[in-house]
């Protein structure tokens, strides 16, 4: 899916209110200079007197068009030394307004506040740091629909590619989780600098959307614990989990050699586990009789939806609806069978 630079929408209110500020201004000179020829020249009709009121603000000249007296000229006069100082500011708004990027900014997130709310089964990333950055582009390699969501805009310019959809807010408030598409996103990962902000998100998004996968970042067993019972799917700590590759690489270098060097090469490899519905053509085959060899996928583990695991799955087991495959291959032939599975999103 292509992403749209998406400029923030709290600008959007800051835009209207000095436009509407300035409109008022307007209105309100228009009706009280309306209103003051009227009482000093009361046989003129109302069109007359706001026909007079508009040249007058304009400083367009076209002379008296009503009868005035000294009162009336006085008046005048105290309305052009106002009037001159609301149309030259009104005038001066305008003009920066239609001149500036903020009417560009203006339909850009108009038109970004659209496309977000035609998502679904997407991803949503909270906090653009370095995880939140390798995030986002794990998720865009592999073509996946997401919005990233970050308080600092200025963050968001210089580190976020300017295709992605993105937000600029607070991922703890409510409203900028609802407005991310919260209650038809698929998953959201939330790596926010403090384990605080984080816990806050997670307690936010589960109270929000009681199906959504939640992956959170923690700095401690600590603050993992207050993530998990707080509704987090799962908890990600760097470090331990840093320590665990560690291990891994000196207890099985050749593997993880392997996984390294399939990785390097356009980022191939995948392992997914694909939930099979009811419109799957797998449904109701032997796992031998499939075509996921020839696709260049390995069925490592079926769950059925009892909870029951075969680990490795035998050659004559049966595709029933509701089961969940663990599926090993390329980026290509895994999608491939995703298509195949009846859902859109792994």
């Amino acid at each position: 899916m292509t992403h749209v630079a998406f400029s923030m929408k709290a600008e959007t209110p800051e835009i209207g209110r000095r436009l509407l500020l300035t409109a008022t201004l307007l209105l309100t000179l228009l009706i009280v200079g309306s209103v003051g020829f009227k009482f000093f020249s009361p046989e003129s009709s109302w069109i007359d007197c706001v026909y007079m009121t508009a040249t007058t603000m304009t400083t367009v000249g076209y002379g008296e068009i009503i009868p005035l007296g000294p009162g009336g000229r006085i008046f005048v006069i105290c309305f052009l030394a106002v009037g001159i100082g609301v149309v030259s500011y009104s005038a001066f708004q305008f003009g920066q307004f239609l001149f500036s990027n903020d009417i560009q900014r203006m339909l850009e997130a108009r038109r970004m506040r659209h496309l977000i709310e035609g998502l679904k089964n997407h991803y949503i990333v909270c906090g653009l740091g370095r995880m939140g950055v390798t995030i986002c582009r794990h998720l865009e390699e592999r073509g996946k629909p997401f919005v990233v969501v970050d308080r600092d805009a200025e963050l968001l310019s210089n580190d976020a590619n300017p295709k992605w959809l993105r937000l600029v807010g607070d991922a703890t408030d409510d409203a900028i989780l609802l407005e991310a598409g919260i209650e038809r996103a698929r998953a959201l990962a939330t790596v926010l600098p403090t384990d605080a902000d984080n816990i806050y998100v997670v307690l936010s998004a589960r109270l929000l959307s009681n199906k959504l996968e939640i992956i959170a970042r923690a700095g401690d067993e600590a603050a993992a614990v207050k993530m998990e019972r707080a509704g987090a799917s799962r908890v990600v700590s760097p470090y331990s989990t840093g320590a665990i590759k560690m291990a891994r690489f000196m207890l099985n270098p050749n593997i993880e050699d392997f996984l390294e060097i399939g990785d390097q090469h356009g980022r191939d490899l995948e392992l997914a586990d694909v939930q099979i519905d009811e419109a799957s053509r797998y449904v109701g085959k032997r796992l031998m009789d499939t075509d996921l060899r020839e696709l260049g996928v390995i069925v490592v583990g079926i769950r059925r939806r009892n909870g029951d695991r075969l680990m490795p799955p035998p050659g004559n087991a049966m595709i029933e609806a509701g089961d969940c495959l663990f599926a090993f291959g390329s980026t290509t032939a895994v999608n491939q069978m995703i298509g195949s599975s009846g859902h859109d999103e792994v």
